[in-house]
């Protein structure tokens, strides 16, 4: 019994390499960098297979990545509106001004290269930002609603621009308790209407404040109990 020969099964050469085992040698590459983001000259340094090998197998390198639930490391030709809610989720993240090398770690899905590209130096990329940002903007009319003198004047939650401007009139701080993610990444901000939504309050500036996590779920059981 001792010396009973085990079957070992040996891939044909030239016989395709399973999907399931390319995806996996992608996410043991990303496991070595500690980061969900696998570049195909990370992947040559550490991978098994050539790169070209995963981009023909899966349409492109992107398809791949996505293939292993891993971020896309060199997406081509993101939209600016991507671009400035990467920046925004980080400026919110941070509490302040991110800095360039925070693109390559959570919670940024978007790294240095597509805005070196887009806007040439990380400080132009902010200006272009910061002009996006306190540029002036229509009230947004919600279509779902029968116009009349007492219908609503905007949509419920406000875009990408208004909340950026709601925590920056706020310094990235909530109004009710003043803790802010600058003393600790554990803090979650929301923007949160001062007059609910469902008591008539539209979706301005005035009438939107910048709340943490904690007090804005509070604050609901509150008027839950109010109710």
């Amino acid at each position: 019994m001792a010396n009973r020969p085990h079957f070992k099964i040996i891939r044909v050469q030239g016989s395709p390499i399973p999907r399931s085992e390319l995806l996996e040698d992608l996410r043991k590459v990303a496991a070595i960098a500690n980061s969900n983001k696998v570049t195909q000259k990370l992947y040559r340094k550490h991978g098994k297979f050539d790169c070209r090998n995963l981009s023909r197998r899966f349409g492109t390198w992107n398809q791949a990545l996505t293939a292993a639930r891993l971020a896309i490391s060199n997406e081509i030709d993101i939209p600016d509106e991507r671009l400035y809610e990467n920046l925004l989720v980080l400026w919110q993240h941070y509490g302040r001004q991110p800095r360039r090398a925070e693109l390559s770690q959570p919670p940024s899905k978007i790294s240095q290269g597509p805005y070196r590209r887009r806007f040439r130096t990380w400080i132009e990329s902010l200006e272009s930002f910061a002009t996006w940002a306190n540029s002036s903007e229509t009230l947004a009319v919600d279509s779902t609603v029968t116009q009349s003198p007492s219908s609503r004047q905007s949509n419920r939650s406000p875009s990408l621009r208004l909340r950026f401007k709601v925590m920056l009139r706020d310094h990235f701080i909530c109004r009710h308790c003043g803790s802010s993610p600058a003393k600790g990444h554990n803090v979650e901000l929301h923007v949160d209407h001062v007059l609910p939504w469902s008591q008539g309050g539209e979706t301005t500036l005035e009438n939107l404040q910048t709340l943490c996590s904690k007090c804005n779920l509070g604050k609901g059981s509150e008027n839950e109990i109010m109710n």
